[in-house]
């Protein structure tokens, strides 16, 4: 089996680095990572983007009030629903989502 990883090429490697990641294996003590710079190239811009995405979303929950907002969405969703079977479903004029 050592075999077939020291012969992996760029395809099969990239094709098995979801697992590698998934896992937790250090995907960098693989023997093909360790010998393809295209390879350590290709993991070195993934971290960055990985990087950056994270930096782009707040990592805070969102705010309660929120919350409180869709679930009254999802109560009016519900009761237009059931109060007009088959019909054209409306959101009430004096609902928060009509403002």
């Amino acid at each position: 089996m050592s075999g077939e990883k020291e012969t992996m090429n760029c395809t099969e490697f990239q094709a098995l680095l979801p697992e590698l990641i998934g896992s937790g294996i250090e995907f960098s003590s693989h023997p093909h990572y360790r010998e393809c710079a295209h390879c350590q190239a290709l993991m070195q811009d993934l971290e960055a983007i990985a990087e950056a995405a994270r930096k782009l979303l707040p990592v805070e929950d969102p705010p309660e009030a929120l919350w409180t907002q869709i679930e009254k969405a999802i109560e009016v969703e519900e009761a237009l629903a059931r109060s007009r079977p088959g019909g054209v479903q409306t959101v009430p004029e004096d609902h928060p989502l009509k403002r």
